[in-house]
């Protein structure tokens, strides 16, 4: 399956890779890298002769159907993990023993520190949880990686793919070996995830934002949700506005129709004032 689907891949959109040197002929190693697109978990590994396990939500696997079928048999092709993400802790507890499995094969374990997609192409905070606990537990080196441009081949709402050449650089193994039995203490924690976290910014040439993406893209989304309140605010006031012109030219109008009437009226009784004489 990686055959099937990385040839393909490599042909179409020709990914450039640079550091391909530090990747360990054998040996665990977890790539720690950005998250700009749902394809960064494809194109890693289709440049990589080895096997790269990330883990995905566990519903990619369980969905009934024949199209649940194929997208199960797809995930597992590429090497994604499923994982029961239903509640926090649950699934941070489970990522863990999933990548501490993969590490123990002697395999290689992808991660996403920052937790989700990128939601504007900039860098945010690594979450401290699931990479640093992997990293000291297992006591494998730790590779930062940056995916480049990838957020630009399907942006969200795009149906086809835009034919372009993605980047992905590679770092240098980073050693941990000096925080070993410290995986409990949170500041050592936050530490390692930070230093990652610079390799990768120093890799892609992105932009970092001191918050976690989680919390930006509730950011966004209310910021969003606002603007669509105020515009349909706006769009309510303008209808009301125009709905009182409205009336208000219709009352106008009225006016000088009963202005009119009563000139009519008054020029009439006049006439036959007139008319009738003294």
């Amino acid at each position: 399956m990686k055959v099937a689907i990385g040839g393909p891949l490599k042909v179409a959109f020709r990914p450039w890779v640079e550091g391909m040197e530090h990747i360990p002929a054998e040996g665990p190693a977890i790539l720690a890298s950005n998250h700009l697109s749902f394809s960064d978990s494809f194109f890693l590994p289709a440049v990589l002769d080895r096997k790269v396990t990330f883990i995905a939500k566990a519903e990619y696997f369980t969905t009934p159907g024949v199209k649940g079928r194929l997208t199960a048999a797809f995930f597992k092709g590429v090497g994604q993990l499923p994982v029961d993400r239903s509640g926090a802790r649950g699934a941070g507890e489970a990522a863990i023993r999933s990548g501490l499995e993969v590490l123990e094969r002697g395999e290689l374990f992808g991660i996403y520190p920052e937790g989700t997609r990128s939601p504007d192409g900039r860098l945010y905070r690594g979450k401290p949880g699931g990479l640093a606990r992997v990293a000291l537990a297992s006591g494998a080196p730790v590779i930062p990686v940056a995916m480049i441009d990838t957020e630009k081949i399907q942006p969200p709402g795009q149906v086809m793919p835009k034919l372009m050449r993605p980047g992905i650089r590679i770092g240098k193994p980073l050693d941990f070996s000096r925080y070993q039995g410290m995986e409990h203490d949170r500041f050592v924690l936050r530490a390692l995830t930070d230093e990652v976290m610079y390799e990768i910014m120093k890799l892609s040439g992105q932009e970092y934002v001191d918050m976690y993406a989680t919390a930006a893209k509730r950011q966004i989304a209310d910021a969003a949700k606002a603007e669509k309140e105020a515009e349909k605010a706006a769009r309510a006031a303008a209808a009301q506005a125009e709905k009182e012109q409205a009336a208000a030219a219709q009352a106008e109008k009225e006016q000088a129709a009963a202005a009119q009437a009563e000139k009519e009226q008054a020029e009439k009784e006049q006439a036959e004032k007139e008319r009738s004489g003294p």
